[in-house]
């Protein structure tokens, strides 16, 4: 029996609604419609998996588990909202920009959007969706604009499809312990993020609509050698929760600060494949019963902000030809060309809240302990008690480490491209973000 005394961690710690004050009631309730499409790649269209070197571009050879989006638009008066998630690597600066696009004239602006990929490594490359990758590296990713043009419009259609049929709903959330489930992967580091939050959103008859999942770990069970394309343990955790809550819901899930966080494998399964399915299912039965002890009731706030984030100076790292640059083919004559084109000097955070739930959008791989800290400032500032880190938020800019985890070097440090003041810069920028939410 796969279900051991493992779950038995979910009793540790809970943080749920309950008090909170009304920083932004309104006389009309809080409406939400959420919606699914499938986003793989038909294989004829020999799509790259993305998240390792060696595997040199080539595409997908077949379908382990559909990749999916799934989009939760909320929407109170004139105020409206839309979280996507996704089942891929990451997105690119410039590709949300690309799907506000797309949706219908004047439906929603890019600040009232927020993409949240899971980091899946067996999933759509993210620099098969950068149009400024016109570099031709095989290790680094191929700019594929039909794979841009479909997933984009899929994005756009998802959001459209969510926003047709909005329904009043009631919401609450709760965010619980779990420590034995992920660890730091970099050497000799302890700090690791423990906390499972779960937000949940019923219709006012008591029908769940859809459920929010955050958990901080990366998915990575597979390896380059696996050329299916899966979901990972994030695809298995939201189809386990779908099931067992049944009633249509929509389960979405998203990263936290897991720029140096791994998952803690199965240690009696045979393949990758099963790591994986089996670690999503057990998390996703912790989060169900989290889901289950959840109580929603009327939405009192619902606040959204962006704010911008000026960033250092973009530099490759002193050991990037050691790890980051090698793995990816990279040299150094290349390097100021390549950061120039495909990473940004300027990038931004985005801020939601729904009563005590809160999503701190982070772009980029943001180590935990950053991730920490932001979440530990934000508690104090806004009072909100389940303050969770959208990791990767809207486009992938490089990973985030504290200072002294930079100086260490590392494979993290060498995919880090703007210096050592990176992860100091984006903390403050979000929590700035969230100390001008209204």
């Amino acid at each position: 029996m796969f279900l051991s005394k493992r779950l038995g961690v979910l009793g540790a710690t809970w943080m749920l609604l309950a008090g909170v004050p009304a920083l932004a009631s309104s006389a009309s309730p809080l409406q939400a419609g959420a919606a699914r499409i499938d986003l793989t790649p038909p294989l004829e269209m020999k799509a790259a998996l993305g998240g390792y070197g060696a595997r040199m571009s080539r595409p997908a050879t077949g379908v382990h588990d559909g990749v999916w989006a799934k989009a939760l638009v909320l929407a109170q008066a004139e105020r409206k909202f839309a979280v996507v998630t996704a089942d891929v690597l990451a997105f690119p600066p410039g590709f949300k920009a690309a799907v506000i696009r797309r949706l219908a004239t004047n439906a929603l602006s890019a600040e009232q959007v927020l993409l949240l990929p899971s980091h899946s490594h067996t999933s759509i490359d993210m620099m098969a969706l950068h149009p400024g990758n016109g570099f031709g590296i095989p290790q680094a990713g191929i700019f594929h604009k039909e794979l841009l043009d479909e997933t984009a419009d899929r994005l756009a259609r998802v959001i459209g499809d969510a926003s047709k049929n909005l329904v009043a709903v009631t919401a609450a959330s709760a965010v619980v312990s779990v420590p034995d489930r992920n660890r730091n992967r970099r050497h000799g580091a302890a700090i690791h993020d423990t906390d499972l939050g779960v937000a949940r959103i019923d219709t006012l008859d008591g029908r769940p609509l859809a459920v929010l999942v955050n958990w901080t770990a990366h998915p990575t069970f597979m390896d380059a050698k696996d050329m299916l394309f899966s979901g990972d343990w994030p695809g298995h955790l939201q189809r386990t929760m779908e099931a067992l809550i049944g009633h249509g819901v929509t389960v979405m899930y998203y990263n936290g600060a897991e720029g140096d966080q791994s998952p803690t494998p199965p240690s009696d399964c045979a393949s990758n494949w099963e790591r994986a399915e089996r670690y999503g299912r057990e998390m996703g039965i912790l989060a169900w019963r989290a889901w289950e002890k959840v109580q929603p009731r009327a939405v009192t706030v619902f606040d959204y902000h962006t704010e911008t984030i000026v960033l250092p100076q973009r530099q490759p790292h002193p050991d990037f030809m050691k790890s980051g640059g090698a793995e990816y083919g990279l040299d150094p004559a290349r390097m100021k060309d390549f950061l120039d084109r495909l990473v940004p000097s300027a990038t931004h955070s985005t801020f939601l809240r729904l009563d005590d739930w809160v999503i701190l959008g982070v772009p980029g791989e943001m180590a935990a302990q950053l991730g920490l800290e932001a979440k530990l400032e934000t508690r104090r500032i806004t009072g909100a008690r389940c303050v969770t880190i959208g990791g990767l938020a809207d486009e992938w800019v490089s990973y985030a480490l504290p200072a002294e985890e930079y100086r260490k070097g590392g494979y993290e440090a060498s995919m880090s491209f703007y210096g050592e003041t990176l992860g100091s810069t984006l903390v403050e920028g979000v929590v700035r973000c969230a100390r001008r939410s209204k």
